[in-house]
């Protein structure tokens, strides 16, 4: 027989872990496919437009951080899978289509959060010990992805909101920002873990307020 507290572990581990590696694998498998319909294979080739999460498993990203947060309890979950390849001068037309590549990694978290709280709604259909499962994993689901959205479209590259200034600003503007990918590891480290320890947390104001206003404007419109 497995112990009460073993079997609620699992189960809490469960509820977060599901949703963040299907929000993860999938935005990921959204760039391959973008870059794909607009002339770049390479991710296709390498079977990265896949709904496989070990074809995009990162071991930092998909599974320590967010172990690290889930068992210190530390703000929102978040992670990141390994970067789908792009071959950006194979893309056709080029800038728009950085952007495009870009935002369907985020556009497809959108539309997951979207569809998880309207699958909330069957939640009550389910047979009764798989009702308050589903109904975690689902509202974990619109959390996770909400912040997947919003965290991936910071304007630093290599984030997709980087690749989308670099396809709109000016190539002198757009060659600098550019520059600054060298530096964004740093910068998020140092935002996430250095800066919240003397008080100043930068996640809650470029990523939780946001969030927090688009889960309300869901809540509205959806119910």
């Amino acid at each position: 027989m497995v112990p009460p507290e073993l079997a609620e572990a699992v189960q809490r581990f469960s509820v977060w872990v599901i949703p963040l590696v299907l929000s993860i694998t999938l935005h990921e498998a959204a760039h391959g496919l973008a870059a794909w319909r607009l002339g770049d294979d390479t991710a296709w080739r390498m079977g990265r437009v896949s709904a496989n999460p070990i074809r995009h498993i990162d071991i930092f990203g998909t599974l320590v951080l967010p172990g690290i947060l889930l068992l210190t309890g530390g703000g929102m979950l978040f992670g990141w899978a390994k970067p789908v390849p792009v071959n950006f001068g194979r893309l056709k037309p080029l800038r728009l289509g950085m952007i495009l590549v870009a935002l369907a990694g985020p556009g497809t978290n959108l539309v997951l959060a979207v569809l998880s709280m309207l699958l909330l709604y069957a939640t009550p259909y389910l047979p009764s010990m798989f009702e308050v499962w589903a109904e975690a994993n689902l509202t974990n689901s619109v959390m996770i992805n909400l912040v997947l959205a919003v965290f991936n479209m910071l304007p630093l590259p290599p984030l997709d909101g980087g690749r989308v200034l670099v396809g709109i600003l000016p190539r002198p503007l757009a060659i600098r920002l550019a520059g600054v990918e060298r530096y964004t590891f740093i910068l998020l480290l140092v935002g996430l873990f250095l800066l919240p320890m003397i008080g100043i947390n930068v996640f809650f104001w470029l990523v939780e307020i946001p969030v927090e206003f688009m889960l309300q404007i869901l809540y509205r419109v959806l119910g």
